[in-house]
């Protein structure tokens, strides 16, 4: 019997924040979907979604990215979840992680939202912080600079050198989470 997971990539609409460190969970979902040739459509519940599978006869995977803003996630996280019947435990949010070092990933289930709105709006609409979390570091601000600018900001070009290969390992994670479980993850990407 196989399973439906549901993947969401946390981040702000539109093309002003597409680069931005808030939006590193997108582009990792982008990352998914760009390896199995899908392509994102308008979905009811508010968000742009991909149907596919982690490998071939394996479980399902929606790949979600709400319309919404960030601190508004959780209303089409909630209703995907309704809409292709995934329990809690089965959706993974990947999102940015200012308490995590850049270029570091981190993985776990439940916890607290560490003051991430989206986390929190998430965890406010499904009643449960019981889901998966692909923490993507992209560390603090330096000096006395504003964590909102900071998130808000486009990758700095140290960071960008290695932006890329730091996507692909997170995408990396989020398909052995589902594949091999969260154990299995969390041994090979903490200590990469």
């Amino acid at each position: 019997m196989t399973t439906t997971w549901l993947i969401v990539g946390l981040g702000n609409p539109g093309p002003r924040y597409a680069a931005t460190r808030h939006n590193i969970g997108q582009m990792v979902v982008d990352e998914l979907a760009e390896r199995r040739g899908e392509r994102f459509r308008e979905h009811k519940a508010g968000a742009r979604v991909a149907e596919t599978r982690v490998r071939s006869g394996g479980d399902r995977i929606v790949l979600a990215k709400p319309n919404s803003f960030m601190n508004t996630s959780g209303t089409p996280v909630a209703a995907l979840a309704r809409f292709y019947s995934v329990a809690p435990e089965n959706v993974v949010v990947v999102h940015d992680e200012l308490d995590i070092p850049f270029d570091s990933i981190r993985m776990k289930i439940g916890g607290g939202h560490g003051g991430h709105n989206g986390v929190r709006d998430i965890a406010r609409t499904l009643t449960t912080p019981d889901f998966l979390r692909v923490r993507a570091g992209i560390g603090r601000p330096p000096g006395r600079q504003d964590p909102a600018d900071w998130v808000l900001a486009p990758f700095g070009s140290v960071e960008q050198k290695t932006l890329p290969i730091f996507i692909s390992d997170a995408a990396d994670a989020v398909e052995q989470l589902v594949d091999e479980g969260l154990l299995a993850a969390q041994q090979r990407h903490h200590s990469r």
